[in-house]
């Protein structure tokens, strides 16, 4: 479905949330401490209640839309992930066609994707706990020398998911880097796809926060994994991960 679609549903589970804290207000020129526990003890104020039932069931429906279906979960794990690997290869397949041409690279990272997809029915929820947030997905280009660090950082940290790339880690360094395929070149500047939280330094990914250029492409991640898994679903296929290694751990 297309972003707006996802938005709406956004925009409903914001306004729930807000309904929900409505109270009336009480003015006091007193502020105290109680011993009062806020806990499912304290009954529900009807008149809420009453205001908050229609959206609740309407946000209901659409979070328990099925988008598509997996064989078996998709988990999280150290240096690539059935997840991780899928998310990084989708963010290329729905923003290429957008940037107009190829790009280089494609990172997220563990602490970013919160839950694994699960087996059987992937429902638009499920798409909502993968990626509550409103990352937006954007272009840097960048030095061979940040290109590097962000390759060490991954082999150090065990974190980066790394898509359109392979390589080996020895000694807490990363070695052999391949960049589709060719072998990487540090006097050469890279393109790479990847969230604006993490451009900005999120996750202590310093080595992206001053690129050589920055472009938005107007994409939400969370858009771009549900237009993945629905166009998969449309085409007759179920959510798998990619095949093939990705990175060599040397003892």
């Amino acid at each position: 479905m297309k972003r707006p679609y996802l938005k709406y549903i956004s925009g409903l589970v914001l306004a729930l949330s807000l309904v929900a804290c409505q109270r009336p207000l009480q003015p006091s020129a007193n502020l105290e401490e109680t011993d009062v526990a806020v806990n499912q003890t304290i009954a529900a104020d009807p008149a809420v209640e009453a205001l908050v039932a229609p959206y609740r069931k309407e946000v209901t429906v659409k979070m328990s839309e099925v988008v598509g279906t997996a064989p078996v979960a998709l988990g999280k794990g150290d240096y690539e992930s059935p997840l991780g690997n899928f998310v990084v290869d989708l963010q290329l397949a729905q923003s290429e066609p957008i940037y107009g041409k190829p790009i280089d690279l494609s990172i997220t990272t563990e602490g970013g994707l919160r839950v694994p997809l699960p087996q059987g029915n992937i429902t638009t929820g499920h798409i909502f706990e993968l990626m509550p947030f409103e990352n937006e997905m954007v272009v840097l280009t960048l030095s061979g020398k940040a290109v590097q660090q962000l390759f060490d950082d991954a082999a150090a940290r065990k974190i980066i998911y790394i898509g359109n790339a392979t390589y080996t880690v020895a000694n807490g360094k990363a070695q052999d880097i391949k960049i589709k395929g060719q072998p990487f070149d540090p006097n050469k500047s890279y393109t790479l796809l990847t969230s604006d939280y993490l451009a900005g330094g999120g996750d202590k990914l310093d080595m992206l926060k001053n690129p050589l250029k920055y472009e938005k492409l107007g994409l939400l991640l969370r858009d771009a994994i549900h237009q993945q898994i629905q166009q998969l679903t449309a085409a007759g296929k179920q959510v798998t991960a990619p095949a093939g290694k990705r990175v060599t751990v040397i003892p």
